[in-house]
């Protein structure tokens, strides 16, 4: 995330999802590669069929290598996705699909989406697609760190190790393990791309 763009005030519409493309399109982005190290991220943890709730344009559907489905609000960001070759929803359609039952998925990620609203929005949010994860499968929650935060004037809240831990104990979900990528916890109020990650485990029945 650039941090001399200025976003716009909301995530919802096609301006949003425009500068979705530009930050991911960026040539000296293409050019390094700085997507590997997150993208090697996102792999190793081996999450298996994956539900991505708030994919965007499909940044973390690239990484989960084609085992993922997305879904996000802003129609124009699904559109994207999709144009990308994606299976990605609205909220509407996903809850429509074949997709939304019991046990679908092994995984379900939430990357850069809870900063994005209040604690409670947040909660309700994750609980309405807890019910497609099977018991035993994996929720990741991936939020930025203090430099990465206050980069984007849509971050609403600050989500770090104690706030995702705190969501996933009101979800039921017991916390496996929580690490800072890919610096240690002090770079994350110096580089933008630091990231809090807590993978947390839903209770088998």
């Amino acid at each position: 995330m650039s941090g001399t763009e200025t976003p716009p005030p909301s995530t919802e519409g096609a301006e949003y999802t425009e500068r979705l493309r530009r930050l991911e399109g960026a040539r000296w982005k293409r050019v390094l590669d700085t997507q590997a190290p997150y993208r090697w991220n996102i792999r190793r943890l081996k999450l298996g069929r994956t539900l991505d709730v708030g994919c965007g344009i499909g940044r973390n559907l690239v990484h989960l290598g084609g085992d993922g489905v997305g879904v996000d609000h802003n129609p124009t960001s699904v559109a994207a996705a999709r144009k990308r070759g994606f299976e990605a929803y609205t909220v509407e359609e996903f809850l429509a699909s074949r997709h939304a039952r019991a046990d679908a998925f092994d995984g379900l990620l939430a990357a850069h989406l809870l900063e994005h609203m209040p604690a409670d929005d947040a909660r309700e949010v994750i609980a309405t697609y807890l019910p497609f994860l099977r018991g035993g499968g994996r929720a990741v929650f991936i939020t930025p760190q203090e430099r990465g935060f206050a980069s984007d004037p849509t971050h609403v809240r600050f989500v770090g190790f104690e706030e995702a831990a705190t969501l996933a104990a009101e979800l039921g979900l017991t916390v496996d393990r929580r690490y800072s990528f890919h610096f240690p916890r002090w770079a994350g109020k110096l580089f933008t791309y630091n990231e809090f990650v807590v993978v947390a485990r839903k209770n088998r029945p």
